[in-house]
């Protein structure tokens, strides 16, 4: 299967069912939220799969993308794909669990990102929890977390809620972190 973003430009995904790509309605409706605020932006994407929003993230401007993800197979996808889209940007793909990962990312800020976990996974409280305590979000930063409409998010003390939005059988809960 390939994938196509903004400029249409192709992507390669993993055959099979290993990752879930983000669906073109999903990602432009998320681009669309985000309008003006990817240019220039460091952007986190968590649980990257074949890195297609971290491409579109590239290719409206964001200035660095990290993106982490469990899969060899993926993360080699991962940086084909990236390689492809980024002109005088950088990025990086960490393979590994996300919530070590995330460890390692202690003392860094994103003005943006994203995470799209497997929807039966048990990383959504975890994860969230993780990126409060490092304070990886930028004080003027969001996160996107894509789920299950039917599931219910946690609710983070240094996250609030500041968005919701469901796409058919996709849900995207957005954080803006709470006022100190």
């Amino acid at each position: 299967m390939s994938l196509r973003i903004s400029g249409n430009r192709q992507l390669k995904t993993l055959p099979g069912l290993d990752t879930r790509p983000t669906s073109s309605r999903v990602r432009s409706a998320l681009f669309n939220i985000w309008q003006g605020e990817i240019d220039n932006c460091s952007w986190l994407d968590l649980c990257a799969g074949s890195g297609a929003m971290s491409a579109e993230a590239l290719s409206r401007g964001a200035k660095s993308v990290t993106c982490i993800e469990q899969s060899s197979r993926a993360c080699t996808i991962i940086g084909q794909n990236l390689q492809q889209i980024a002109i005088n940007q950088t990025f990086q793909v960490l393979k590994g669990d996300v919530l070590q990962r995330l460890k390692s990312l202690a003392g860094q800020q994103f003005d943006r990102i994203y995470f799209d976990p497997p929807y039966a996974s048990n990383l959504y409280q975890p994860v969230l929890e993780e990126i409060a305590v490092y304070k990886l979000l930028h004080p003027d930063g969001e996160l996107a977390v894509e789920h299950s409409p039917s599931f219910e998010l946690p609710q983070i003390t240094t996250l609030e809620i500041c968005l919701q939005k469901v796409y058919g059988h996709t849900a995207v809960t957005f954080y803006c972190p709470s006022p100190s």
